[in-house]
């Protein structure tokens, strides 16, 4: 059985940070892509992060700059180190992992909420 645990999300106020992990299990972790995508009330899902097998990272342009995207295959884990945090932010951060566009898991979410 496939899943994927996020963890790490809160509130936290307009420049603060977090670190999201998002830990698999019942997948051979290493040869997946794994992602951070976010979703907003009323918007459509995103991409805002992903790191391929090669380590090879993508982020959308919003995050650029403020947020990174890092994996440890030994913990099956991938994780997002959030900085200077933005209201527009404010979202449900959900962890991926993609296969050869064969094989497509989602954890179950995490609430990331930037405010003062």
């Amino acid at each position: 059985q496939v899943q994927l645990v996020e963890s790490g999300g809160g509130l936290v106020q307009p420049g603060g940070s977090l670190r999201l992990s998002c830990a698999a299990s019942g997948i051979f972790f290493s040869i997946y892509t794994m992602g951070w995508y976010r979703q907003a009330p009323g918007k459509q899902r995103e991409l805002v992060a992903n790191i391929n097998t090669n380590r090879f990272t993508n982020y959308a342009d919003s995050v650029k700059g403020r947020f990174t995207i890092s994996r440890d295959n030994v913990k099956s884990t991938v994780y997002l180190q959030m900085n200077s945090l933005k209201p527009e932010d404010t979202a449900v951060y959900y962890c991926n992992a993609l296969h050869l566009g064969t094989s497509n898991y989602w954890g179950q979410g995490t609430q990331v909420t930037v405010s003062s």
